[in-house]
């Protein structure tokens, strides 16, 4: 890893001293370096990732992470059950597989069973297991429950990893899962619901995890269907015309996956379950009325075929961060400090006038900012960063 001191900016010289290692910035633009060997950077719309050294099942490796009992949402209504087997089965008779996220007291797991599915159920409370186990003895294997939380799998946080966190590796490699080139189809299902107390927290890493090609990721476009709040919803598919909710996570969301809106449900049929196990009351009047959105979110095929690619999609991250700053202000301000290059000129390109807002572009629109900066030859450098951008979670 390297950071070249010499023909840098200013106002970046500092920065790329003492935080060597992270970025640079080249005549070609902005460089990532990542934990990846320089040979795996090829044509990245047949990427295989590059996957790490095998790693023992349960084993302990030398990180250190610690995890906080949470209460969770489980489906607890054969009807919905039905439902959502009904949405993602169809007429299929196949063995389709699924992971199934924290299945609580199977009735999911269940249904899914019954329509003839494998699942590998992955349960984050003890409590349940032996449960979901009893009912893997009449499937003839279709069922492998593992004591795991799927939305903690690779910590950003180091130290010693123990079930039920883990790392992804640990897990596919456990099961039997090789990785796909991104131009495949997904290699399977996920079905489950995001964490009530920091739901948004969950999807800012899942969109790391997806640009970076990283954890799930790694294995190709896993497709996730998952059931989130219905506000968070109406962010992620936000545009301009739904300006009170237009921001940064929509656009990301948009540009990487293909978004479906697949059921809605009332809170109402969903259990709490409390740290040890127990069936909780839900408090708040607000919590009951409110509908959670089944939503299904399958990777673009075409995602990195273009400019954007899992080395440079950080950028991409700090640019539409910097926009959303200050939403209803005016692009041409916000490319004054993004880039070095003539803002009226880089507006030209994309064939918006000077008066255009943030708030106006759609995110297709933001994808073609992005590729026209970072394009362009009509400059030495393309970014301009005040600070390193880090890998931070908002």
């Amino acid at each position: 890893m390297w950071v070249p001191g010499v023909g840098l900016l200013s106002r970046l010289m500092l920065s790329a001293l003492t935080r060597a290692g992270r970025f640079c910035i080249l005549k070609s633009g902005a460089v990532r370096l990542m934990d990846v060997p320089a040979g795996n950077r090829r044509g990245l719309s047949d990427y295989y990732p590059h996957l790490m050294p095998s790693v023992g099942f349960g084993k302990s490796s030398s990180r250190v992470y610690r995890c906080r009992s949470e209460t969770k949402r489980y489906i607890t209504s054969p009807r919905v059950a039905e439902t959502l087997v009904r949405i993602l089965r169809g007429k299929r008779k196949s063995c389709q597989l699924f992971l199934e996220c924290n299945p609580g007291p199977g009735i999911l797991t269940r249904a899914l069973l019954e329509s003839g599915a494998k699942v590998v159920a992955l349960e984050s409370d003890e409590t349940f297991i032996p449960h979901l186990k009893s009912l893997g003895k009449k499937v003839n294997g279709r069922l492998e429950v593992v004591y795991c939380d799927f939305f903690k799998l690779d910590p950003r946080s180091r130290g010693i990893l123990t079930p039920p966190v883990m790392t992804s590796d640990m897990l596919f490699q456990y099961l039997g899962i090789e990785a796909q080139p991104w131009s495949k189809g997904a290699p399977l299902k996920a079905i489950g619901i995001l964490p009530p107390k920091n739901e948004r927290s969950a999807l800012w890493k899942l969109l790391h995890d997806l640009y970076s090609c990283t954890s799930i990721y790694k294995y190709g476009r896993l497709e996730l269907n998952l059931f989130i709040t219905e506000k968070e919803c109406r962010k992620i598919m936000a545009n301009p015309q739904n300006p009170g909710l237009y921001q940064a996570l929509s656009v990301l969301c948009q540009i990487a996956c293909g978004i479906k809106l697949l059921h809605t449900e009332s809170c109402l049929s969903f259990g709490t379950y409390t740290a040890n196990g127990q069936l909780a009351k839900q408090k708040h009047r607000e919590s009951l009325e409110q509908n959670l959105c089944f939503i299904q979110l399958t990777p673009h095929r075409n995602l990195f075929t273009g400019t954007l690619t899992p080395f440079n999609y950080d950028v991409f991250f700090h640019m539409l961060r910097q926009c959303f700053m200050k939403r209803n202000a005016k692009l041409i301000d916000h490319l004054h400090s993004l880039s070095p290059i003539d803002a009226m000129h880089i507006l030209k390109q994309i064939k918006k006038n000077k008066d255009v807002k943030v708030i106006d572009m759609y995110p297709e629109d933001f994808q073609h900012l992005f590729e026209t900066i970072e394009c362009s030859k009509d400059d030495n450098y393309k970014w301009l960063y005040d600070d390193f951008m880090e890998d931070v979670i908002i």
